[in-house]
């Protein structure tokens, strides 16, 4: 298929003196000098454009306009002496354009300040000498194109007004306008805002902490980032909000503002308009897509960010149907954002059954992809076209891929899909190109961000379980996020360990410190506790074993920790606490418990330390939730309220997707600690085993006695005669091993598991039995083990409290 791409650059130019005609057209707006420099963004691949002109003071051009990323970005300023050395003042004396690439802009005095070597400027005048000049900045390897140049041309030579004095210093204030003086929060605003607010022009006093009163709690921060001065560029800010109403929902209002430098003795000011939301037309341009999402990646600071950025942008104004970003790392995919973020909605090479972060997919395994990356251009396939099924169940209806340039390279790849038929409009083509030039660049900054702190995560995950087990009767899911905050690695574990006769530990523990030395730790309490729950030692036993260790290690570190074990038959556990947080549980009706359970001190502070245990009962459906303190205290809450959080936020989830469960607790932590979050739903058994024990006393007739406790007890379980039979020569051998070459109790253990038969043997003894090389016909001993062999479907044996248990499993016959 030839790619559109092509055909979209042979036309650019025409296009772009198409929409700016349009443009002028139309009736004179507040907004229009905005539009036309949008057009830059679309048509000219500029990730900046900005209009300088003559303010009051002729010795000074001001910033008058701008669109997309903001100016601090690239080291542009609000204003440049009009006689000074700059490129924008020279083009604005001279009346010549300027293209300024790589080379010409490394020794200037911003250069430090811009964020890639790739980047380039454009400054072109506005008419003769003295109208001022139009900047667009680009971040194309090369500089601007030949079609990119003609394109500015056009727009520099539509642009014949700078800003409306119609919400400037002047004049007489729209209806739906405002004026805010920056200096003492005084504001003027016009009727149809006051009528938004719910306020009388009578009753309104000129504050602007009026207004902010009526604003909904959650919105008022975003809303103060625009009514401060510092933290506002020119005429790249435009939000959403809500406002409270004396009865039903809250109203959503937009704000469009930028702000006006102050002069001598003039402060600087803060116009634009206030709208209600719900009124504007939802046939919103593609230049403006383009603008918002340029806006958005402007704030996204991390690669995260970024692909909720592009999912914001672009799937509902293209009325997709999933979209997919993923960066190339060497012949790799690391998946970014799936959404929907529903496993069943991909294909399967884009998810995985469970994950502790997005999974990756190597692109030699899709070609087509990997031709459109290596070509470097969008691709556009309609419904029905032949493609691979990792890429032709992503978008049955139409499939649009976009390779994501950025300094030099492919930073990654956006997939978009529809389910029904589609239809590519030339300007829906145009609308995709733009969106990947600004994601491309934006997903090369963020990833410098987030390089630093993936190297500290993917220290602490090689330290944490890969992968977790499939469990009898219930579904676990963990996260691990790394701090933000520093780049050492922390000591937040979690391990979800399978015992015998079907019971789980759940464990979770944070070691103190965020060092090297604490991540070592980590794993090593980790690799203690793993390995004394698998010698069968009860729950506290295990925890007082790990306290004992850490004391041995000498280490001036400490470690706090929970260990739930849990008996997936009977739906109970035993719950240890060794100073960490409670655990909580969602019950079957919704209903969420901080549980008040019995706690020991932190692992490695007291020698003699007791670590009660605590019952639990578990009904199918009960969610259980441990996590790390990172998750529920910050510097900004206490414990109590984020543990109280946690179970609000866990009570209004739907446990049946518990990975969607786990992304939901996480979103908005805090990331000045490490988090661990472990998870399970405990479903029950769908079939209970049967299960029988019997003591072995050591008498000459114990033997017996244990064979008889056998044929009894699997008669009464239905098995077949043969089975017995083969039963009852294996419990002959185990016993008679387990008194001939042991001391201590013996117990035979019996059970009945999905049509498979287990005995056991368990005494006190650690030796395992050793099966014969070779046997003689004058030998006296050794037979047993090969006979159990011979019977047997499987047999081994595990560490139990000090001791061995041996085992057979037998496989009934019909």
């Amino acid at each position: 298929m030839v790619s559109e791409g092509a055909a979209i650059s042979r036309t650019r130019a025409e296009r772009a003196e198409v929409a700016l005609a349009s443009l002028m057209a139309a009736p004179a707006t507040p907004d229009r000098l905005r539009r036309v420099l949008e057009q830059a963004l679309v048509f000219a691949g500029a990730s900046f454009a900005g209009v300088y002109t003559p303010c009051d003071d002729p010795a000074l051009l001001r910033l008058a306009e701008s669109a997309g990323l903001p100016r601090t970005l690239y080291g542009l300023r609000d204003g440049y002496p009009a006689t000074g050395a700059s490129p924008v003042a020279e083009a604005h004396r001279t009346g010549r354009p300027l293209w300024l690439g790589p080379a010409e802009l490394a020794d200037g005095p911003d250069a430090r300040r811009t964020p890639s070597p790739d980047f380039s400027v454009a400054v072109l005048p506005l008419g003769p000498a003295g109208a001022g000049c139009l900047v667009a900045v680009g971040e194309h390897p090369g500089g601007f194109g030949t079609d990119d140049r003609s394109c500015l041309e056009l727009i520099a030579r539509s642009i014949a007004v700078p800003v409306p004095t119609a919400v400037g210093d002047a004049g007489e204030l729209p209806e739906d306008a405002f004026r805010l003086a920056m200096d003492s929060g005084r504001v003027e605003v016009g009727d149809t805002i006051l009528r938004l607010f719910g306020i009388d022009r009578q009753d309104f006093d000129g504050r602007v902490e009026t207004l902010l009163g009526r604003t909904v709690p959650e919105d008022l921060p975003a809303l103060m980032s625009v009514v401060e001065a510092d933290h506002m560029s020119i005429g790249d800010r435009e939000l959403e909000f809500r406002i409270l109403q004396p009865a039903g929902q809250p109203r959503w209002l937009r704000l469009r503002g930028r702000l006006l430098p102050g002069g001598e003795g003039r402060p600087a000011k803060l116009v634009g308009t206030v709208a209600d939301a719900s009124t504007l037309r939802s046939d919103v341009t593609d230049v403006a897509r383009v603008q918002r999402l340029a806006a958005a990646l402007a704030t996204a600071g991390t690669v995260r960010d970024v692909g909720q950025a592009v999912v914001a942008a672009l799937r509902k104004p293209l009325q997709a149907d999933r979209i997919a970003l993923a960066e190339l790392e060497n012949d790799r995919l690391v998946v970014t954002v799936l959404d929907p973020p529903e496993p069943e909605a991909w294909p399967a090479v884009w998810r995985s059954e469970w994950r502790t972060e997005w999974p990756d997919a190597p692109v030699r395994s899709m070609p087509t992809l990997a031709a459109a990356l290596r070509e470097g251009r969008a691709r556009i396939w309609p419904a029905g076209s032949p493609l691979e099924p990792a890429l032709a169940e992503v978008g049955p209806g139409g499939l649009a891929v976009l390779p994501l340039p950025a300094g030099g390279r492919m930073a990654g790849a956006c997939l978009i899909g529809w389910d029904r038929p589609h239809d590519f409009a030339p300007d829906e083509r145009a609308l995709l190109t733009a969106c990947a030039a600004l994601t491309g660049q934006a997903l090369l900054r963020a990833h410098a961000f987030d390089a630093e702190h993936e190297l500290v995560g993917m220290l602490q995950r090689t330290l944490l379980p890969r992968r977790l087990p499939r469990l009898p009767g219930a579904v676990a899911v963990a996260r691990y996020l790394p701090t933000t905050a520093g780049l050492e690695v922390g000591g937040d574990w979690y391990d979800v360990i399978p015992l015998a006769d079907h019971h789980v530990a759940l464990v979770i523990g944070d070691v103190q410190g965020h060092n090297a030395g604490a991540a070592t730790l980590m794993g090593q309490m980790r690799t203690a506790l793993r390995a004394y729950a698998a010698e069968g030692h009860a729950p506290d036993v295990v925890v007082a074993h790990a306290n004992r260790l850490l004391l041995e290690m000498e280490t001036d570190l400490f470690a706090t920790c929970a260990y739930v074990d849990v008996d997936m038959e009977q739906g109970t556990a035993w719950c240890v606490r060794a100073g960490h947080l409670q655990p909580v549980l969602r019950h079957p009706d919704g209903t969420v418990e901080i549980l008040q359970t019995e706690g020991g001190p932190p692992l490695g502070v007291l020698a003699q330390a007791e670590f009660p245990m605590t019952p639990l009962r578990l009904q199918p459906g009960t969610v259980i939730a441990l996590t790390t303190d990172g998750l529920v205290e910050s510097a900004d809450a206490d414990l109590d309220a984020g543990m109280d959080r946690l179970a609000r936020e866990l009570a209004a989830t739907d446990p049946a997707h518990l990975g969607l469960v786990a992304d939901a607790l996480l979103t908005g932590a805090h990331r000045g600690d490490d988090v661990a979050l472990l998870l399970m739903r405990y479903d029950g058994m769908a079939v209970r085993p049967l299960r029988e024990s019997w003591s072995v006393w050591r008498v000459p007739e114990a033997v017996r006695h244990a064979r008889r406790f056998t044929r009894r007890t699997l008669r009464a379980w239905g098995l077949p005669r043969d089975t017995i039979e083969e039963a009852l020569l294996v419990v002959s051998e185990l016993v008679t091993n387990a008194l001939v070459h042991t001391g201590g109790p013996v117990r035979l253990d019996m059970s009945l598991v999905n049509h498979r038969l287990r005995l056991a043997v368990a005494d006190s003894s650690p030796r395992s039995p050793v099966k014969p090389t070779s046997i003689g016909w004058e030998a006296t001993g050794g037979r047993g083990i090969l006979l159990v062999e011979a019977v047997s479907a499987a047999w081994g044996t595990v560490p139990v409290s000090g001791g061995k248990q041996v085992w057979a499993d037998l496989v009934p016959s019909g």
